[in-house]
């Protein structure tokens, strides 16, 4: 049977590695590593970084493998059903690469980015190979952007008793601002929905892209103050990385 171990391995530092992420790392028989495209091979280097370094003296290291991520096809109008196609495809890929090179069965480990909980379907995706071969998952939790934001910034989460709504760009810039809740945190938000917010000058924003990383970059202050840096700054480091991960939380003022 295979064993499925989906690890989380915090934002791209080392350091977050956990004990049991550690261990479960140099436990595997293969670790499946994903490419995600042309100025994303930086992921995919830092998975194989936090490999070499885990793995260093260990004396039957796992195997490691990387592959080619399908791309969504961006020729279908529903979202959702965009989302399930692109898993769907996934899956596909994760099932010959597991046979492939685990053809006995055997532990097969995923790195994947932060938590697996948290705004990733790399668990959605396993349960689709569920309905495809034997096999048996293990989630390993990992520290998220979120700790890493607050963190950077030195603030908590929460007010006092109050809640946290965690949403992406998507919804943010399409249905405003959710009512009965201060603070937002924003993820997932390629367009800079902040833009949509009525009375930034009302509104906190602690912005990190990167974070938890080497090049993590942070700025803070009243949206209305703030915004073009950040939308300047966003677009120089993607310009120079290729790619960029950040987020962001939202509090509103009085």
């Amino acid at each position: 049977m295979l064993q499925l171990c989906l690890i989380g391995i915090g934002t791209g530092n080392p350091k977050h590695l956990t004990q049991e992420a550690v261990e479960a790392i140099r436990a595997q028989d293969l670790i499946l590593i994903p490419h995600k495209g042309a100025g994303k091979d930086d992921l995919a280097g830092l998975r194989q970084a936090i490999c070499a370094e885990v793995l260093t003296g260990v004396a039957h290291p796992p195997k490691i493998v990387e592959f080619d991520l399908p791309v969504r096809d961006p020729a279908t109008a529903d979202y959702r059903q965009r989302v399930d196609n692109w898993h769907d495809a996934i899956a596909e890929v994760w099932q010959a690469t597991l046979a492939a090179h685990l053809p006995e069965g055997g532990q097969a480990g995923f790195l994947v980015w932060g938590d697996p909980s948290l705004y990733d379907s790399t668990m959605r995706i396993a349960e689709r190979l569920k309905t495809r071969m034997e096999m048996q998952m293990r989630v390993i939790p990992g520290i998220t952007s979120i700790q890493a934001l607050t963190a950077a910034h030195g603030v908590p989460l929460n007010h006092i008793g109050a809640p946290v709504q965690i949403t992406t760009g998507r919804r943010l810039r399409d249905t405003g601002w959710p009512m009965g809740c201060d603070t937002l945190v924003i993820m997932l938000d390629g367009e800079c929905s902040f833009q949509s917010i009525a009375a930034p000058e009302r509104v906190m924003i602690h912005w990190s892209a990167y974070a938890g990383m080497a090049n993590e970059i942070n700025i803070a202050g009243r949206l209305s103050e703030v915004q073009e840096e950040i939308l300047a700054t966003r677009a120089r480091a993607r310009a120079e990385h290729g790619w960029i991960m950040d987020i962001y939380l939202l509090e509103r003022l009085g």
